[in-house]
């Protein structure tokens, strides 16, 4: 209002043609202004979101100044001899291993989304090297994985017990979709960013005359003992970012246990998982849609002290709860939304195996794999935790 009255103030001292005039150059002259601080603005925050990116397959570290544009396709010259170096020792990893040069395609894809194919000392949270990988999760120490030679092994053959995986613990990955063999390994947030990488990796692989078509075995030779060197020690099995959640019926793999030194049972874990065994082979028709009362008993508690399966997940200090990650331990809780209230859970017992009720035969335990929970149930994989029950009794 007071603006309105203003311009007619003016008017009537000026005339309103006269006013008008002013008016629009007022406009042109706040619409200039409110433009220029919206560039900035839009540029300040591209920056902080530029800067705040990470996490697997979407690289956050700071990129050499001679990347051209600024991405792996178009490198500076020096950038682009350091790529090729590295995926020369890729793809003679591979070779050495009996892999095939589709092996030595998805560690190019691979490393390139990761990394732009150069190994980093750095990114985000401790991950390091050409693909990103994480002495906190298990993939090595940090000495180690900065040499392209070890780093390359572990993607390809994994950890010496399966976990973490890589490529050749993944069923099937030779005939996969060449980015969802990289996603199954890696475990990005962003699954789909691997297959935009296949063009260049194909062209680096020309420039160091490697060959794609070599055949291979489908698990190759990890070499005697294993990978290289030993495993550090293991702070958090799984990543900050959540896992993604795969497809149902994708295989699970075992990980490691070491349970927190909160989590305190009557029974042992290897003395649940036997007792889950019996309880298949010789137990009765108890356990009725009491998927939480039998993995609490299996650990000797008479009960749990949650109403509900997937409360007593959502219930879990944040710590304990593995979000969609498939590499659970033998002897973890692994649960599921089902649709209803309850949702489920059940014993992982290692080998992708799991002991459940009502799976095979209502009120019965039985030993199947875990993926049946989602192909035949139709549910919802959530994630795994340790066998803690602070509410047990």
């Amino acid at each position: 209002m007071e603006g309105r009255d203003a311009l007619r103030a003016a008017a009537s001292v000026a005339g309103r043609a006269a006013a008008l005039k002013v008016g629009a150059i007022g406009s042109a002259v706040l619409l200039i202004f409110l433009l220029i601080v919206g560039i900035i603005g839009m540029s300040s925050g591209s920056k902080a979101l530029a800067d705040a990116c990470g996490g697997r397959g979407m690289p956050g570290a700071e990129l050499p100044s001679d990347l051209g544009d600024g991405s792996a396709q178009l490198p500076g010259e020096s950038t682009r001899k350091d790529q090729i170096k590295n995926a020369q020792i890729i793809d003679e990893t591979a070779k050495e291993r009996g892999l095939s040069g589709r092996a030595t395609l998805i560690a190019l894809m691979t490393a390139l989304q990761e990394s732009t194919l150069l190994n980093l000392d750095h990114g985000d949270l401790d991950s390091i090297g050409l693909f990103q990988q994480r002495p906190s999760s298990g993939w090595g120490t940090k000495a180690q994985i900065m040499q392209p030679k070890y780093a390359a092994t572990m993607f390809f053959f994994g950890g010496d017990s399966g976990d973490p995986p890589g490529l050749t613990d993944i069923r099937g990955w030779e005939t996969m979709p060449l980015g969802a063999a990289a996603q199954a390994v890696q475990r990005s947030a962003y699954p789909d960013y691997y297959d935009r990488h296949e063009g260049p990796a194909r062209e680096i692989a020309r420039l160091g005359a490697i060959d794609l078509n070599r055949a291979g075995t489908s698990t190759g030779n990890p070499g005697p003992g294993g990978t290289p060197g030993t495993q550090g020690p293991r702070t958090n099995r799984c990543d900050t970012n959540p896992g993604t959640p795969g497809q149902p019926g994708q295989p699970f793999h075992d990980g490691l246990a070491g349970w927190p030194a909160n989590v305190k049972n009557p029974r042992s874990t290897e003395g649940a998982i036997a007792w889950a065994k019996a309880e298949a082979q010789n137990g009765g028709s108890e356990w009725y849609r009491a998927c939480l009362a039998f993995v609490a008993r299996t650990y000797g508690w008479g009960a749990s002290g949650v109403s509900f399966a997937i409360d007593h997940y959502y219930q879990m200090p944040p710590e304990m709860k593995h979000d969609k990650d498939r590499n659970p331990p033998a002897g973890a809780l692994m649960y599921w939304e089902t649709g209803s209230r309850a949702g489920h859970v059940a014993l992982y017992l290692g080998g992708g195996m799991i002991a459940s009720n009502d799976i095979k035969r209502p009120g019965y335990i039985d030993i199947v794999p875990a993926t049946d929970i989602e192909t035949k149930w139709g549910a919802t994989y959530v994630g795994w935790a340790p066998p803690y029950f602070p509410q047990g009794g």
